[in-house]
C-alpha cells in the first residue's frame, strides 16, 4: 500500500479523526503494512517497544506471561490500536501480544514518530492525549479481567 493510500486509511479511522492533513502525511510516512500468522507474537514482554499497530483484520490476544500459563487479559480486533509502550520511556513492552488468527495491520515506527514529536510538540501532545485515553481504558479493562480471573480461583 502506497503512503498516499495509507493516509486515506488513516483519515477513516476513529483514532486519527480530527488530525490535520500534514500530520496524517507524517504518520503515513512512519507506517507500513504488517502481516502475522495465527500464533505468531507481535511482541513479547520485556522486548524493546518500538512500534504500535492499527489492526485491519483478525484478532490479537494481549497476554500477561506467568509461571503457570499465559493469561489473556484482552482481545483486540479490527480498527483497534495495539501497543502504547513505545511512547513512554524506557520503551519496553509490559505484556505480550499474539495473533489469534491471520492479522493484517498497519505498523507505525515509534522511533520515527518520537522524532516527529520532538520537531513538532503540538503533534506530540495530541498523540499523548490520544494514547492516554487508550491506556486508561485498557488498564481499567485489564484490572476488571484480572479481578474476574482471581474471583474464579
Amino acid at each position: 500500500m502506497e503512503k498516499k493510500s495509507l493516509k486515506s486509511v488513516l483519515e477513516n479511522q476513529a483514532f486519527f479523526k480530527g488530525l490535520q492533513e500534514p500530520y496524517l502525511e507524517l504518520l503515513a510516512g512512519c507506517a507500513a503494512n504488517a502481516r502475522f500468522s495465527a500464533g505468531q507474537f507481535l511482541f513479547r514482554e520485556g522486548e524493546n517497544a518500538d512500534r504500535f499497530y492499527l489492526i485491519r483484520q483478525g484478532q490479537v490476544a494481549v497476554e500477561i506471561p506467568t509461571a503457570a500459563r499465559d493469561v489473556i487479559v484482552q482481545t483486540l480486533g479490527v480498527n483497534e490500536i495495539l501497543g502504547w509502550s513505545w511512547i513512554i520511556p524506557p520503551y519496553r513492552w509490559h505484556m505480550a501480544a499474539r495473533a489469534m488468527d491471520t492479522v493484517l495491520a498497519l505498523s507505525f515506527d515509534g522511533k520515527c514518530l518520537r522524532g516527529k514529536f520532538e520537531k513538532d510538540p503540538t503533534l506530540g501532545y495530541e498523540f499523548h492525549k490520544r494514547f492516554s485515553l487508550i491506556m486508561s481504558q485498557r488498564l481499567e479493562e485489564t484490572l476488571l479481567q484480572l479481578l474476574g480471573i482471581c474471583g474464579k480461583v
